[in-house]
């Protein structure tokens, strides 16, 4: 993985046990001999690039990226950091950094299962076990699915696969399973996300698919009964209280903080293109939509810590103070899968303006997608809007505590990933995906799928050793009180 030369990663991946097996019977410059002629028959993509140190590179990308953001909220930027720092935190470092991974992505090995139209797919963009959780969608059903697309873009579909599976790796580490029970829990969610998108091949079902109570179990399912038990009281109670004037207002905490009179007037302002980004079909009568307070919300995610995000009080369906909803609207910059592919999404196709690419991108990959989401520009800056769900849980892979359970869970998770890709295709804007994406990658995979499955596997591995050495380089640099932002 150095920024240079390449080589082979002697570690314990199928590269390595042919290696090894082949060089005990052989001499060296036959057994790698043979090494190669196994890839080009087996199909396996180029030999990977060694995880290796690379201290100074893997600080300045950090410095860089977040930066720009110093003026804004600079606290918000400590925290960040001092999340990144936690001990055995190279999970939340991973969450912290996709933009080093995309980085990475630009000179790293393609994928020998990808061809000219299942490179440039919907991505999520950030796979992980967090981006994952259970939710409420317009229909009212609880499901469990995708909860965040600000990284969205175009891309090659492997890209999403193979970022979770290096998540899957971290937490499984994190957790305590053994190596070889982490790799079965990568197989099972490759092995649902392509029996999936075979399943979806030549039918229309991924537009009605969903994970519910009653096609899940385990943690998941755990996950999905504790959205169906929540309640929009209880959630404004929360965030929110009554004055004296029977006005319902938000709370001010130390995650919830007051915005200037300035602030205020603009977001106001903005509410109006907001409400325009929102097809007349969706849109509500304009009373839903009355602003009746305003907090910047602090500490919240980690990638996206260092940019606005403001919790807004609006009066929802009637003046009845208990049906209020809150928007949650993010600042969005430009996607960190833009660094691997500058330009693969025209910026036409969301006027140039962020948080349409993140809004155009919900809508591409969400089954019955909440009506309120949108965008809208403040002062120059890009958000994205939608409403903070009563009903969201977000995953805890802290639950992950045996093989069994985790492996369930990431065989849903297969699932979500190939609905995502399946119905963001020609189902959802032929103009930008021309092709059915279910049936393009079924097709490339399918006769070689043990091959597919070590191929991300051993990418993998290898991606998960890289984020060891740069979580430790960023640490060192993090105590020794070098400039990170």
């Amino acid at each position: 993985m150095a920024q240079g030369g390449k080589k082979l990663l002697l570690n314990d991946s199928l590269y390595t046990r042919v290696f090894y097996a082949s060089e005990t019977i052989m001499p060296k410059h036959i057994s790698a001999i043979v090494v190669f002629v196994l890839i080009l028959i087996l199909g396996f993509a180029s030999p990977v690039e060694a995880a290796t140190p690379r201290s100074t590179w893997v600080v300045n990308e950090i410095y860089q990226y977040n930066h720009p953001f110093a003026f804004q909220l600079p606290q918000e930027l400590a925290t960040k950091m001092q999340k990144m720092t936690a001990k055995d935190g190279f999970f939340t470092f991973y969450r912290g950094t996709a933009h080093i991974f995309y980085r990475d992505i630009q000179t790293l090995p393609s994928s020998g299962f990808v061809n000219s139209s299942t490179s440039a797919v919907w991505l999520e963009g950030d796979m992980h076990l967090q981006n994952l959780g259970a939710i409420r969608d317009s229909k009212d059903n609880n499901v469990f699915d995708t909860t965040d697309f600000d990284e969205g873009y175009l891309g090659s579909y492997v890209w999403d696969l193979r970022r979770m599976a290096v998540s899957i790796l971290l937490v499984a580490k994190k957790n305590g399973l053994n190596s070889t029970d982490a790799e079965d829990v990568v197989r099972n969610f490759l092995d649902a996300y392509f029996n999936k998108m075979n399943d979806f091949k030549g039918s229309n079902d991924e537009l009605s698919y969903r994970l519910e109570s009653s096609n899940t179990n385990g943690v998941v399912k755990d996950l999905i009964q504790k959205a169906s038990e929540k309640s929009r009281s209880k959630f404004l109670k929360k965030y929110t209280v009554l004055n004296n004037s029977n006005n319902r207002l938000f709370k001010t905490t130390s995650k919830l903080q007051p915005v200037s009179s300035s602030t205020y007037s603009d977001i106001a302002g903005a509410m109006s293109s907001y409400i325009a980004s929102i097809p007349i079909s969706k849109r509500y009568k304009d009373s839903y939509y009355i602003l009746k307070d305003i907090r910047l919300k602090l500490g919240s995610g980690v990638g996206s810590l260092g940019k606005y995000r403001y919790y807004l009080l609006i009066e929802g369906p009637s003046s009845a103070t208990d049906n209020d909803r809150i928007l949650e609207m993010k600042q969005e910059g430009s996607s960190s899968v833009a660094i691997a592919v500058p330009g693969l999404l025209p910026s036409s196709v969301y006027e140039n303006q962020e948080g349409a690419r993140v809004t155009i991108t919900t809508k591409a990959m969400s089954s019955n997608l909440d009506p309120l989401v949108g965008y809208t520009t403040v002062s120059s800056i890009p958000f994205m809007v939608r409403e903070k769900s009563p009903y969201q849980v977000d995953f805890d892979y802290k639950l992950l505590t045996s093989k069994s359970k985790f492996m369930d869970a990431m065989g849903y998770a297969g699932k979500v990933v190939a609905k995502n890709h399946a119905i963001s295709d020609r189902d959802y804007d032929a103009a930008i995906i021309p092709v059915s994406v279910d049936k393009e990658v079924t097709d490339i995979v399918s006769g070689n799928k043990a091959v597919f499955k070590d191929e991300i596997f051993n990418f993998a591995v290898d991606y998960a050793t890289q984020v060891e050495y740069d979580y430790t380089s960023f640490v060192d640099a993090y105590k020794q009180g070098v400039k990170l932002y």
